[in-house]
């Protein structure tokens, strides 16, 4: 099939999180004259990343929202509000609860779905399900007067890449030093839990140890390398045990969006839109996908971050708009994680690219860096 001519260069993308957000930029960017059509169920930005910080009312839900129709304006993007139910015509119709959108090249960027398949997972909180969750956090601290905390997370068997780990850490980390700073941690009983028997070690083994022994160094209690079986109202079943709990903080691994379902778009063995390291899908005209919704080429440790979202965006849009030209463009992504692991008052810096791998120790510095990176983020779209 012939590349559009320009009077009919249309681009849909579907999501309207950090890797869409990027997409759209990088189109704009690169083609001023793009005719773009975002779809999603809300004109709204959540940093995500920012919840960490609810629970210590270091953040409210006003501070992590953005409303994005100020940012589609300067970008002269169109925007849907819709849910995406599937695909026809390989990606050239998009079909969706407001109807059906045509375009000339496609970018899915609706990120992750998270795994609730074990037995009594309704007894946790999933963390990074939202805003609502963080703050059933904080409303569920404030009213214990003491207890048994588990936090931990878990990923998915057919796709390593696929889990969000990272925030569990600091879920841990900020929790004890909220409890320590309302003089109240020796109330509760801390235990981080994971079937991985070395947890993070996608950020590579120094950051393992360094975790570990922090959490040791804080009287978190661990509980490692063991088969989750259940969750129930007070307790945690494993293979190697069980152990109480009070709260249950828990991240699952992830998969890919249920309207994935609904199409015949290629898929990886752990559910995700199976791409190249082009972020072009696998058999499909001038279809792309970025971020959490796809399964690329690359190391296992490959992380599911903004930061690697923003990169994949990068080369997508470059590769997008050499397609609708006609000319075969070959943007690669790097592969790159940057991760500040912040504790409220500190923060790690871990780093990871091909080539190295960094552990900086916990400074106050970095818990300052990682604030004012959000306010920087967010200035874009604000």
């Amino acid at each position: 099939m012939p590349p559009p001519s320009s009077t009919t260069r249309r681009v849909t993308v579907l999501g309207a999180g950090f890797a869409g957000l990027s997409a759209v930029r990088e189109l704009r960017r690169r083609d001023p004259g793009l005719d773009i059509t975002v779809v999603a169920p809300r004109a709204e930005l959540h940093y995500l990343p920012g919840i960490i910080w609810i629970p210590s009312g270091l953040r409210r839900r006003e501070q992590l929202v953005v409303p994005l129709g100020p940012f589609f304006e300067r970008m002269r993007a169109q925007f849907r509000q819709a849910e995406v139910t599937g695909l026809r015509d390989g990606g050239r119709v998009v079909l969706t609860s407001a109807g059906e959108l045509a375009n000339d090249a496609l970018l899915i960027a609706t990120g992750g779905r998270f795994i609730r398949k074990l037995p009594g997972i309704e007894h946790a909180i999933t963390p990074c399900e939202g805003i609502d969750a963080a703050e059933r956090i904080r409303d569920r601290l404030r009213e214990m007067d003491g207890g048994r905390i588990a936090l931990g997370f878990a990923g998915n068997p057919n796709e390593p890449s696929a889990m969000r780990g990272g925030p569990m850490f600091e879920f841990v980390f900020g929790i004890d030093q909220q409890l320590r700073r309302e003089g109240r941690r020796e109330r509760f009983e801390l235990t981080f839990f994971s079937p991985a028997a070395e947890p993070g070690n996608r950020l590579g083994p120094k950051a393992v140890r360094h975790l570990l022994a922090e959490m040791a160094r804080r009287d978190v209690r661990t509980h490692l390398g063991h088969k989750l079986v259940r969750f129930e109202a007070d307790k945690i079943v494993t293979e190697g045990g069980e152990f109480g709990a009070d709260l249950i903080l828990f991240m699952p691994g992830m998969t890919g969006n249920a309207w994935f379902d609904a199409t015949d778009l290629p898929r990886s063995p752990g559910g995700l839109v199976q791409a190249d390291a082009h972020c072009r899908v696998a058999g499909r005209e001038r279809v792309y996908v970025v971020g959490d919704s796809g399964s690329f080429p690359g190391p296992d440790w490959m992380p599911k971050q903004a930061h690697m979202a923003d990169l994949q965006a990068a080369a997508a849009a470059a590769n997008l708009i050499g397609d609708l030209d006609g000319r075969r463009v070959d943007e690669t992504f790097k592969v790159e994680l940057v991760c500040i692991i912040d504790s409220c008052d500190q923060g790690t810096l871990v780093f990871r690219d091909l080539k190295r791998n960094a552990l900086l120790p916990p400074m106050r510095l970095f818990h300052w860096t990682k604030r004012g990176f959000e306010r920087y983020y967010l200035r874009r779209y604000r």
